[in-house]
């Protein structure tokens, strides 16, 4: 078994590393340039898990010991595959938010924000009146409480 080299190593570290940055970025390019370079970091892992170059996986054409393992290369096709597939996706989502906003950035949803308030709220309430924390089946979450609209303006068509 061969032992990979190290600045293979590095080189698929440093890709990977980049792209995590980039994928904590709010740009929804620069998320899924990120999700490119992990997927090319992978890629790169692969190739070195893949060992030494061998003779073709010709069963009976070739001894076994000297054939290469095609099992990375055939990883990989499939992850390049589904990674163009996942970036055209995201590409097109992107160009969608730029088109509809003049930007890509990544907004925080208000619905989240929300249930998160509903949430820290009730914890303080069940933390308040001794609760041990085991009953959080008990809690029910009505969504009509946080929506600022009652139900006669629903019913005027003061909402869409």
């Amino acid at each position: 078994m061969t032992v990979p080299s190290v600045t293979v190593l590095l080189i698929a570290a440093a890709l990977a590393g980049t792209g995590v940055y980039l994928m904590l970025e709010r740009s929804l390019s620069r998320i899924f340039i990120g999700l490119g370079l992990i997927t090319h970091a992978v890629n790169v892992l692969l190739l070195a898990a893949g060992g030494a170059a061998g003779r073709p996986p010709l069963i009976g054409v070739e001894a076994v010991e000297e054939m290469g393992d095609p099992l990375p290369q055939a990883m990989m096709l499939t992850s390049i595959v589904l990674s163009l597939g996942t970036t055209a996706f995201g590409l097109a989502l992107a160009y969608r938010s730029w088109r509809l906003t003049g930007h890509d950035e990544v907004i925080d949803d208000i619905e989240d924000r929300i249930l998160s308030r509903r949430a820290d709220a009730e914890l303080a309430a069940s933390i308040d009146e001794g609760a041990t924390g085991d009953e959080d089946g008990d809690i029910n979450y009505d969504e009509s409480e946080d929506t600022g609209a009652s139900s006669d303006e629903d019913e005027e068509g003061g909402r869409a």
